[in-house]
């Protein structure tokens, strides 16, 4: 049985994000489908308050056992937010033999943390670094902002990325494309919603901005949504975003889109917890949510994690058209939307045919999304053929 090993970051850390632990638990799940034994591997900062720190760890083992990878985590102890050269010494959960037989019989590191200690990378035998920020991972890697350590193999979620002509270059990785991941076993079809309406799931501000000798902008939800803050006067389907929320000009704003007509709950209401933000998308309608400035501005044909959950759940998607796409539909489950005038008509396109829209949301999903398919692909690519044609074996068993 293939080991692969995946580097998730800042999950343990952040035990309120429910949102943010399905987007690795995705690909780890697709790749137990395919027969993999998979271990999670991961950095646990020790500094700040001792009990929070000890919750925080409680919280992350109960859904490691949840989903039956208890006995597959490796924690590594980091006492400084600064990324490290050296691979770790200490670990939480083990020694640091065990941990270092763990990477030597790996097959695979399926890395997700930007700035791994390249003394880390080198204790395995085959690296593939995933970018789930594409356009961004390549401005930052290209303006000098990160150093990211030499991997095998690089993928990316975004379509956009190193496309001839396109506006995002390939920073001189070979960039090998797949797909954001939903494990559609987990994510089942929900018929019919027991909320009127439309939400999304966000971070709404944050310190993340463009900055090179062309550019300077704020790359936030919070710019994006502004945007269409009007939506409501164009449609009568109610809107909600649940929102992490932190600052006083964030709950100031809250008050405006409020009297827009949005409605606005704090993300820590409905996400806090991985079961949390799935029964939030369950019950919503669909999903409405704009794009961070630079998805639409850099083309990187981009879909969200948190979309392909909505798609999977047959609730249908009115999103924000961020670049040319050859495979996803815009009409049929999914509208993807440039103006304030065709984010209104894609709503109501979704209600003038509700129940057709959700079959096709879940039918997006399927045929492009299933963590299986996107596991497998990883592996194709990053193992042998004859290793890889024994993957295929065991999921058809």
């Amino acid at each position: 049985m293939p080991t692969v090993v995946i580097a998730p970051f800042n999950v343990v850390n952040f035990p309120e994000g429910g949102g943010h632990f399905w987007v690795y638990l995705q690909y780890a799940l697709g790749l137990r489908q395919l027969g993999c034994e998979v271990y999670w591997l991961e950095g646990f900062r020790t500094k700040g308050h001792a009990e929070q720190k000890a919750a925080a760890l409680a919280a992350f083992r109960a859904r490691m056992e949840q989903y039956g990878l208890g006995r597959n985590v490796v924690l590594y102890v980091t006492r400084s937010d600064k990324p490290s050269s050296k691979a770790p010494t200490e670990y939480v959960n083990m020694t640091r033999d065990e941990a270092e037989a763990i990477f030597e019989r790996a097959d695979l590191l399926l890395n997700f943390h930007y700035t791994i200690a390249p003394g880390l990378l080198a204790r395995f035998r085959r690296t593939a670094l995933v970018d789930i920020d594409p356009g961004l991972l390549q401005f930052w890697i290209s303006s000098g902002q990160l150093r990211v350590a030499p991997h095998d193999l690089y993928f990316t979620t975004g379509e956009g990325v190193g496309r001839p002509g396109g506006k995002i270059p390939d920073s001189g990785m070979p960039w090998i494309h797949i797909r954001p991941a939903v494990c559609l076993g987990h994510w089942p079809y929900v018929s019919g919603p027991r909320s009127a309406a439309f939400t999304t799931v966000s971070i709404w501000d944050s310190s993340d901005w463009i900055v090179d000798s062309d550019e300077n902008y704020e790359n936030t939800k919070r710019a994006a949504f502004l945007e269409f803050a009007d939506l409501p006067r164009l449609t009568s389907q109610p809107l909600e975003l649940a929102l992490f929320l932190r600052t006083k000009r964030d709950l100031a704003e809250r008050r405006d889109f409020e009297r827009r007509g949005w409605r606005i709950r704090h993300s820590r209401e409905v996400a806090a917890t991985p079961e949390m933000y799935q029964a939030y998308i369950q019950h919503s309608r669909g999903e409405f949510s704009c794009a961070k400035p630079s998805c639409v501005k850099l083309q990187a044909a981009w879909v969200s994690d948190r979309t392909v959950c909505y798609l999977a759940s047959g609730k249908p998607v009115v999103v924000q058209d961020t670049g040319p796409s050859s495979f996803l539909p815009n009409g049929r489950g999914m509208f993807r939307f440039k103006t304030l005038q065709e984010a209104a008509d894609g709503l109501e396109a979704v209600n003038a045919g509700y129940h057709r829209h959700c079959r096709a949301a879940r039918e997006i999903a399927e045929a492009y999304f299933d963590s299986k398919q996107v596991a497998e692909r990883i592996l194709n690519s990053a193992l042998s053929c004859h290793q890889t044609s024994d993957f295929r074996l065991q999921a058809e068993l």
